[in-house]
């Protein structure tokens, strides 16, 4: 047992071990063929510094990739979640105008005041709605 533990810890396998354990799954799998097995046999049995460099290499062309897709997705994540700001802007207008309806079913001789007002609320919850939207778009273009 002692001698099987010595033989799998051997201080080169180690190293290259840790090297495959720490670079990120999206590497391993968007990596070529022949650099997957030039990587394969570095970690069995490391043959030469030039193997570890290729590899290195290799790993930072991928994760500037996978940077790149995790920008676009952090975009696009963004302008989702300001754009809920338009359908907020949906259910004031509604409100506005079912009290508009409600008011003047109450009192109809305020007809031209309540009018005003929801004119004045429905602006207000309109250019909420459009700041919200322009925000998204600053987020997916500008950016």
């Amino acid at each position: 047992m002692y001698a099987c533990a010595k033989f799998v810890s051997t201080p080169s396998l180690v190293r290259a071990g840790s090297k495959a354990l720490y670079r990120p799954l999206s590497a391993s799998v968007l990596s070529r063929p022949d650099a997957r097995t030039a990587e394969a046999t570095s970690i069995l049995a490391p043959q030469s510094i030039l193997a570890s460099q290729q590899q290195v290499a290799l790993r930072g062309f991928q994760t500037s990739a996978v940077s790149r897709d995790i920008d676009t997705a952090a975009k696009f994540i963004g302008a989702g979640a300001a754009t809920v700001g338009v359908a907020g802007s949906g259910a004031g207008i509604g409100t506005v105008f079912g009290s508009l309806i409600i008011g003047y079913a109450r009192n109809p001789s305020l007809k031209q005041q309540l009018f005003s007002y929801a004119i004045l609320g429905f602006a207000l919850s309109e250019a909420m709605g459009l700041f919200c939207l322009m925000v998204a778009f600053l987020i997916l273009f500008a950016m």
